[in-house]
């Protein structure tokens, strides 16, 4: 049975979803509101210089490669991969810094090297989290969240303590020196919330980044998006972009039509891989399953100022992805997530993408990506950016012992505004809601509109998280869910 199922938004998850119904048979349309596809994962091209403007990092390359397999295809098919060596660096001071290798034995010798006994203590440790990876990434996340009996498993019951700990505490009982503390805990930011909020559980994300690596797909990540584009396109999806919707119509409880650029477009399936807040404000209110209160009392994911530079020269002494660590985590995650203001002292994270990818820039040039991790909601101005910007250029100049502010081209920023205007993301976040124990799993918004039918959301405000391999993820789970509602409607009809 042959449907018309439009979808919300280009990005991963909208992608995802897409490839997954046209491989059953559907007619599918996307519409994404922006002249190019990839939602928050578009690229900016200026001058010679390319940039990713949204997510940077390739981590887990056995969710992308489990993608396409689906698909009886593989990444290097429309990509090509190579692995970060080192995969990142951390500066804590000038010419104090640690560089992560590329492989696990590495990178114990050099937790050892900081704190005797602790290389050890961190092969235990990631035992535990390829362990808790291989529960989650292998399985769980590939639930779509309807039931709590999903999580109960006999791998699961076994680490239910897991659950009610937290990263912060745990990791702080194995390892006391300060740079191996914040050298752990950096990838849970991945997931949105403190450490000190985060289950225990969770620790898989250092097997993400410790285990499997960090990868950098040639022309950015903006090439997975074009890869899934090509994808789609083969299964025979059609893709229009500058495509605004206005409105989700509901006829008689079912999802029936878009207005889309002040066009009605009928559909039997509609799902959104656009915000999940703003895409509620697209039904009359009594279709709503959230109200505003529901979304004020979430924990959300940061926002984040970033800028896109041109260097006129190559940076030294930095790796493709650098991150400054420099100045107290904790106070700037207060000032995240509990008392919201712009961060005296931000730490804040490079990326220069031309260290490993001479297409990225001009020969002899450097492009460099700069990010502020930022409270969503509060205020976003021109004089703020530009302030923030003097901080952290000073603070690059300091740390690596060199002068690159006389060598900016040009300089562009992102930040809360552009995030609501760009994306129509709730008060600007950047990553979606975070991954606290109280917002996991079936603790999310839900997949399917419990009180429209046809209606479905995808992304990393639903399950299974933020992040770009959750995202292909949730793509594949609401595809599941679509797929179950058409087979259900099929034998309705054959009675």
């Amino acid at each position: 049975m042959k449907k018309k199922i439009k979808i919300i938004g280009s990005g991963f998850s909208s992608l995802s979803a897409a490839c997954y119904l046209a491989q059953e048979g559907h007619s599918v349309t996307i519409y994404e509101k922006n002249a190019t596809v990839g939602g928050r994962a578009r690229q900016l091209n200026k001058e010679g210089f390319t940039f990713d403007m949204g997510p940077t990092w390739y981590w887990m390359p056995d969710v992308f490669e489990r993608f396409f397999a689906d698909f009886n295809t593989k990444p290097q098919d429309f990509y090509q991969l190579k692995k970060l060596s080192p995969a990142y660096r951390v500066y804590f001071d000038k010419d104090d810094y640690v560089n992560i290798a590329d492989n696990q034995n590495d990178i114990i010798k050099t937790f050892e090297a900081i704190e005797a006994g602790s290389g050890k203590v961190l092969k235990e440790f990631l035992d535990e989290a390829k362990s808790n990876y291989d529960i989650a990434i292998k399985d769980l996340v590939y639930r779509p969240g309807e039931s709590p009996l999903e999580l109960v498993t006999p791998q699961t019951m076994m680490k239910l303590g897991q659950f009610f700990g937290n990263i912060s505490r745990d990791i702080r009982k194995k390892f006391k020196n300060k740079k191996l503390v914040q050298i752990l805990e950096f990838p849970v930011l991945f997931l949105g919330a403190k450490p000190s909020d985060t289950p225990s559980f969770y620790n898989f994300m250092n097997y993400a980044d410790f285990g499997l690596g960090t990868w950098h797909p040639k022309g950015g990540m903006y090439s997975v998006v074009k890869g899934m584009e090509q994808l789609a396109k083969s299964l025979g999806v059609t893709i229009e972009t500058n495509a605004a919707i206005e409105k989700i119509g509901v006829e008689s409880g079912e999802a029936k039509w878009l207005i889309v650029n002040g066009k009605k477009v009928d559909a039997d399936v509609i799902v959104s891989g656009a915000d999940y807040h703003h895409s509620e404000t697209l039904l009359d209110e009594k279709y709503r399953n959230y109200s505003e209160s529901y979304w004020e009392k979430r924990t959300f994911a940061p926002s984040s100022l970033l800028f896109y530079i041109g260097f006129d020269k190559k940076i030294e002494n930095v790796e493709h992805h650098s991150l400054f660590f420099d100045t107290d985590f904790d106070v700037h995650a207060k000032d995240i997530y509990d008392k919201p203001k712009w961060p005296d002292e931000p730490l804040f994270y490079a990326s220069f993408p031309s260290k490993t990818d001479k297409e990225t820039a001009p020969e002899g040039k450097e492009s460099g990506i700069f990010l502020i991790p930022l409270a969503p909601g509060i205020e976003d101005t021109y004089e703020l950016r530009e302030q923030y910007f003097e901080k952290i250029i000073t603070r690059l100049e300091q740390l690596t012992g060199q002068e690159v502010k006389d060598n900016i081209i040009f300089k562009e920023s992102f930040c809360v505004n552009d995030f609501i205007e760009d994306y129509n993301s709730y008060k600007g976040n950047a990553y979606g809601l975070a991954n606290t124990l109280l917002q996991t799993a079936f603790l999310r918004p839900k997949l399917k509109s419990p009180k429209v039918k046809g209606l479905y959301f995808t992304g990393q405000l639903t399950v299974p998280g933020p992040g770009v391999p959750p995202a292909l993820i949730s793509g594949k789970l609401v595809a599941g869910l679509v797929k179950k509602h058409i087979t259900k409607e099929k034998r309705l009809t054959a009675k």
